[in-house]
């Protein structure tokens, strides 16, 4: 093909043609799936992987990190979207159960997976590093569904709550769990105490940092009429906060979830400032996923390895995101619909998991142990990717038929 290479020396090395690429290959992807009665989401995924390295590469590599900061602009709508969802009012209603459910299905996901690689044969301090990464639920997938088909109602209240909960319990059940492999493969510099404690220092300035930002675009919104000058402020103050977040390895997605909620909690007439920024979402949300698809090597499906093990850690994640909802949902009295369909909108695994994994990587932990620890954890992490994209091509699917089955729609 050799209009093909031409597009690749001539082009692909531009980062606005990547961005043009994806955005033009996420649209008609997206309204082939669409047609199909599958999620959007899908189709920019499948478009990414098309156009990705595992595909015709058209995305050159070196642009794989201008992109990734898009994805941070939009997780940061998403988190600030759900946070918006955190009123008292709901809290007051769901908070208790809420909670209960986080935990459990965190909990449980956590040890399924654990133990359940442990009695295949896994070291014991990989498990509990799978186990606590597992742990993770991905938002962006059920905030754009949700979005997209304008679900509203008690089943929607409970999703956001939980994966809005789960990226902070998560952070804490990692920690632990990191601080215990350490101590399990004999390195002794990484201790329980001090690595616990910053993971809740963590949350606590993330938090100060999203209630900070929250109350200057509130103070700002009273005084702004013109939608645009709200527009622009609010961008301005969500890309501030994420970037201090960032910088200092604290979590955006905790901050701008606070955003939301003190924005929604101070004033119902905030509204306006969420309004201002969702035009602004949907080409955000094509291009999040296809840099995801573009990611996603598809050789791992050539090692049998990792294929059986991986489906192996996809059914054990999965049955304890499910399990961990639907048991407690009896004795909480929740809806039968809810209790029975909302483990599957919990499915889909993405940047949270990826990002803790390559922190292990990356960390003292990997870099001073041995050559057959090390390799362990090169495993872990190809386990992993196969896990998310399995999870983010079906995960939506399924999240798509539970909303649907709940459905109230957004008036």
């Amino acid at each position: 093909m050799a209009w093909l290479n031409i597009i690749k020396e001539s082009f692909s090395h531009h980062i606005i043609f990547s961005v043009g690429l994806l955005l033009i290959a996420g649209y008609f992807f997206g309204k082939l799936f669409e047609k199909l009665k599958l999620p959007t989401i899908t189709g920019y995924i499948v478009a990414g992987i098309i156009i990705g390295q595992s595909g015709l590469q058209l995305i050159h590599k070196s642009n794989f990190e201008s992109l990734n900061i898009l994805s941070e602009i939009t997780l940061s709508f998403i988190a600030v979207i759900i946070g918006s969802e955190f009123s008292f009012h709901k809290l007051k209603v769901y908070g208790n159960k809420i909670i209960i459910l986080t935990l459990s299905q965190m909990l449980l996901a956590f040890f399924f997976v654990t133990f359940g690689l442990f009695l295949i044969g896994f070291s014991f301090y990989i498990c509990l590093l799978l186990g606590a990464i597992s742990a993770a639920t991905a938002p962006a997938a059920t905030v754009v569904i949700v979005e997209q088909l304008r679900a509203r109602g008690k089943f929607v209240d409970y999703l956001y709550g939980i994966v809005a909960l789960d990226d902070a319990g998560t952070i804490v059940l990692f920690s632990l769990s990191f601080a215990l492999s350490a101590a399990l493969m004999g390195n002794s510099d990484i201790a329980l105490n001090e690595t616990v404690f910053h993971a809740f220092l963590e949350i606590g300035i993330s938090i100060l940092i999203g209630a900070s930002a929250g109350i200057i675009i509130h103070l700002i919104a009273k005084t702004k009429k013109n939608v645009n000058e709200l527009k622009i402020i609010t961008l301005g103050i969500i890309f501030l906060a994420t970037s201090i977040n960032l910088s200092l390895h604290y979590s955006p997605l905790i901050s701008n979830m606070t955003i939301g909620m003190v924005l929604i909690n101070l004033d119902k007439k905030n509204i306006r400032v969420f309004n201002s920024i969702k035009p602004m979402t949907a080409p955000l949300y094509a291009i999040f996923f296809a840099v995801a698809g573009i990611e996603l090597n598809l050789q791992l499906f050539l090692d049998w390895k990792i294929l059986i093990t991986g489906v192996v850690l996809i059914l054990l994640r999965g049955s304890g995101k499910y399990l961990g909802i639907y048991l407690p949902s009896f004795a909480l009295k929740i809806e039968p619909k809810i209790r029975n369909y909302l483990g599957f909108s919990l499915l889909p695994q993405a940047g949270v998991s990826i990002g803790l994994a390559v922190f292990v990587k990356g960390s003292e932990l990997f870099s001073t142990s041995s050559s057959a620890i090390q390799t362990e954890i090169n495993q872990m992490l190809n386990l992993l990717l196969f896990s998310v994209l399995i999870n983010e091509i079906v995960g939506p699917f399924l999240a798509k038929i539970s909303i649907l089955k709940n459905l109230n729609r957004r008036t």
